[in-house]
């Protein structure tokens, strides 16, 4: 009986080592796992011949399980490359009896794409309570400003609806800056008609804004 002699390591597997009858995907599959183990080994030797043959082999998958969580091309292609990166670093912790070479090629590409949706949408996240912080600091003020020109409008409106002597009376001593003494002085009147006319103008200013 003629005996196999096995495929020295890091040779390449040959698929007529299986035995007859085994359906060809079928040994497809096993050959071209036990040679990506093989390439992971080597790049677990700084091996960069077998990382560009990895690369060749295996990276249109990868993309495509990246390119499927992430559903941005633009995003896919780069974390693919940090795959990559991950594979060249971390090949030598690779250990084929936990797994396929496969298996632990897109598990990798898998989280990775994972940590950068979650990125992606931790700086979303960061933006929009930026903005928030922003525009409502932005609102604020805008907010402010209109009461306050609302405000003026309203005691404008409200100042016309007094005598003329108790509005030049209360403008005299609230926007001159004057003393009731001095706003006597400058009409020509006494105090006490002067503290009269600003009281019952403030008193129907009130009314008139609404204040009680």
């Amino acid at each position: 009986m003629t005996t196999r002699q096995p495929a020295a390591e890091g040779d390449s597997f040959r698929r007529d080592a299986f035995p007859p009858g085994v359906d060809s995907a079928v040994t497809a599959r096993a050959a071209e796992s036990i040679e990506l183990a093989l390439l992971l080994h080597r790049c677990g030797e700084s091996d960069q011949d077998a990382f560009a043959e990895l690369y060749d082999r295996t990276s249109a998958r990868v993309f495509g399980l990246v390119l499927r969580v992430l559903h941005d091309p633009g995003y896919a292609e780069e974390t693919t490359q940090e795959v990559y990166l991950q594979i060249w670093r971390t090949a030598a912790s690779f250990d084929a009896d936990k797994g396929s070479a496969v298996t632990w090629l897109m598990t990798l590409a898998h989280r990775r794409a994972v940590d950068r949706v979650r990125a992606e949408q931790a700086h979303t996240q960061r933006e929009v309570a930026y903005g928030i912080r922003v525009l409502g600091n932005e609102f604020d003020e805008v907010t402010e400003e209109v009461e306050r020109r609302l405000e003026q409008q309203a005691v404008l409106e409200g100042l016309a609806t007094l005598t003329e002597t108790q509005r030049e009376a209360i403008s005299l001593a609230y926007y001159g800056g004057r003393t009731y003494a001095e706003v006597a002085h400058y009409l020509g009147v006494g105090l006490p008609t002067v503290k009269s006319r600003i009281r019952d103008g403030l008193t129907r200013l009130k009314r008139s804004l609404g204040v009680t």
